[in-house]
């Protein structure tokens, strides 16, 4: 048995937050969108690398059922997320749409500045979903890649949850980076670090 992880995916509404938890664990992608209704939990079980581990998969914000927060003005007092002893976070924006770019930047910050004094760094993943629509992106690929991975010190990938593309490559990648957090180097090289083939799979 490899152990436990705890992960949050967090976004602006309507990024494909679900969309990508959904083709991770299940391989289906729903054709209309529908709000969540409020954070849902997945226990799913991985095997990466040989090893067995139990995941606790956030989806959605933390504003309360039935709530979407559209900004982090909405959201609630950060002692109240039951986030702070999370593992690992992805932050999911479309990447045809520069405000939900801008929230993921606002919530990587809340997130650094509520973070326990003491607690262990808790790797950031940034992943820009909806790439099978490229031609309406906001902004070039690289310069993007090049501001988180730098400026923020988070990792950095694109996806298509529609088309299933790079989502189990985005979660094979973000438990690598959380399973080594405790070696001491920069969080955006440990991302990188973990972008060679290893085998993961659901059980």
């Amino acid at each position: 048995m490899g152990g436990s992880l705890r992960v949050a995916v967090l976004g602006a509404p309507g990024v494909g937050k679900t969309a990508i938890i959904r083709q991770f664990l299940f391989g289906d992608y729903p054709e209309r969108h529908r709000p969540t209704d409020g954070p849902r939990l997945y226990r799913p079980a991985v095997l990466l690398d040989g090893a067995v581990y139990d995941l606790s998969i956030r989806d959605g914000d933390v504003a309360g059922p039935g709530s979407s927060p559209r900004s982090l003005e909405e959201w609630p007092d950060p002692k109240d997320w039951s986030l702070q002893d999370t593992d690992a976070f992805v932050l999911v924006y479309d990447i045809c749409s520069p405000d939900s770019f801008n929230y993921v930047k606002a919530l990587r910050q809340r997130i650094a500045e509520t973070r326990p004094a003491g607690a262990p760094e808790a790797p950031i993943l940034v992943v820009g979903n909806k790439r099978d629509r490229q031609r309406l992106r906001f902004g070039p690929r690289r310069a993007l890649a090049t501001l988180v991975r730098r400026g923020w010190r988070c990792g950095y990938l694109e996806c298509s949850a529609k088309y299933n593309w790079h989502v189990l490559r985005l979660f094979r990648e973000l438990l690598r980076c959380a399973l080594v957090r405790t070696r001491p180097a920069h969080p955006a090289l440990r991302l990188q670090g973990a972008l060679h083939p290893a085998r993961c799979s659901l059980m």
